[in-house]
């Protein structure tokens, strides 16, 4: 168990760069360097993390883990992966009241809110050219993202994910576009296979969310007052974010933005971008900022949370990936969401993070010219993060 932590703790101290740069480090590591599983097994992990809503790479981390040492080794790989972020993100949090005063890293933060620009164009410009090819898919991405701009709420985005994948379950049936493979090792076909899901871990995952929900209805009056309503909302998030990554993002604001102000939210998100890691430790920072009292506690309670679902519906589905995937109907379903989700990603674009962080035609500027070096020279992670970091800083101490 040691080992596979002490693996996973390296990768997460150096993981830069968004999920897709992730599973590149996972398969560099675990395949071609210690060959403890084949590019074949690794690809159909990663196409199971795609399958399924959570933190993409790090349910990839986890099934590694499960797979070198069962439950134990799954739980290693999510610590050893997830550690440096979320004592990072934590850190930020509990210090942010000394030094976001200060116009020098208040011009800091600014200029990684512009980032945050950048960034999301660039996940939503590649999730479209990956998600909605045709021409359904585009017009649900369309549709959802209109009527959250006009009707921002939970409720409304749970209930466009159920509607885009009753769509998606007629109209967009991928078959073997969805990537996933359709034979098992043997070469039978999958869709002749018996599906057989863990009921444990399945009543689990659906008990937990069904009390999440039950929570969350009965504090909509009154915020997040404990930390069962702390924990209920962030494993709601949790449980509705396909895609991983960037994805989080509208569906964490729209659950917890009255616990935080927009300036805590976009800040907590910016440096999220500066540390390596999943994107989902942002829950630390969050949880950190709401539960104020015991702020170790909140952001532990709010990590464990999210996390959680994405985990438990690796451990329902692992063992039966190959049947569950050959089936049209599924994939389409799951294309139908994945569209949908564009749209909330490309809505959370305008709000909150365009209107609280372009406020001049400097700061369009800078976007327009960031984005556009971004796609020319694909700089790193850290280039970016310390160029807009400098620019807004310069910007605060000469034009602000």
């Amino acid at each position: 168990m040691f080992q596979i932590f002490l693996r996973f703790f390296s990768l997460g101290l150096v993981s830069f760069g968004g999920p897709a740069a992730h599973i590149g480090y996972f398969r560099q590591t675990f395949v071609q360097e210690l060959n403890w599983l084949d590019d074949k097994h690794y690809g159909s992990l990663v196409a199971l993390s795609q399958f399924m809503p959570g933190p993409g790479s790090s349910q990839v981390g986890f099934a590694i883990g499960y797979h070198r040492g069962g439950l134990l080794g799954g739980i290693a790989a999510f610590l050893g992966f997830t550690l440096p972020s979320f004592i990072l993100l934590f850190l930020l949090a509990v210090t942010s009241s000394q030094w976001l005063d200060y116009s020098f890293t208040q011009g800091i933060i600014h200029g990684l809110k512009l980032l945050a620009v950048v960034v999301v164009a660039d996940a939503i410009w590649i999730m479209f050219k990956q998600f909605c090819q045709r021409k359904q898919a585009k017009l649900l991405m369309l549709m959802s993202c209109v009527i959250i701009l006009l009707q921002p709420s939970m409720l409304m985005q749970f209930g466009l994910l159920i509607a885009a994948a009753l769509v998606g379950r007629h109209y967009l049936s991928l078959g073997e576009e969805s990537g996933l493979s359709s034979e098992l090792d043997d070469g039978a076909p999958a869709a002749s296979q018996p599906v057989k899901l863990n009921f444990f871990w399945l009543s689990l995952f659906v008990g937990l969310l069904l009390a999440s929900l039950v929570v969350i209805a009965m504090s909509s009056q009154t915020g997040i007052n404990n930390l069962t309503d702390l924990f209920s909302q962030f494993y709601q998030v949790g449980s509705m974010v396909f895609g991983g990554g960037h994805v989080v993002l509208p569906l964490l604001q729209q659950s917890v933005g009255d616990a935080v102000s927009n300036d805590q939210f976009l800040t907590g998100y910016a440096l999220a971008q500066a540390v390596p890691g999943p994107m989902f430790a942002l829950a630390a920072f969050l949880g950190a900022e709401i539960w104020i009292e015991q702020p170790l506690i909140g952001a532990l309670v709010a990590t464990l949370a999210i996390f959680l679902p994405g985990f438990l519906l690796m451990l329902v589905a692992l063992k039966s990936w190959h049947a569950i995937s050959a089936r049209p109907q599924v994939t389409g379903a799951i294309a139908g969401v994945n569209a949908c989700v564009v749209g909330f990603l490309l809505a959370a674009l305008y709000t909150p993070i365009f209107t609280s962080a372009v406020l001049s035609p400097l700061d369009m500027a800078l976007v327009v010219l960031g984005f556009g070096l971004f796609k020319i020279f694909k700089p790193n992670i850290f280039i970016l993060v310390a160029g807009f970091g400098v620019t807004g800083a310069l910007i605060g101490a000469f034009v602000g």
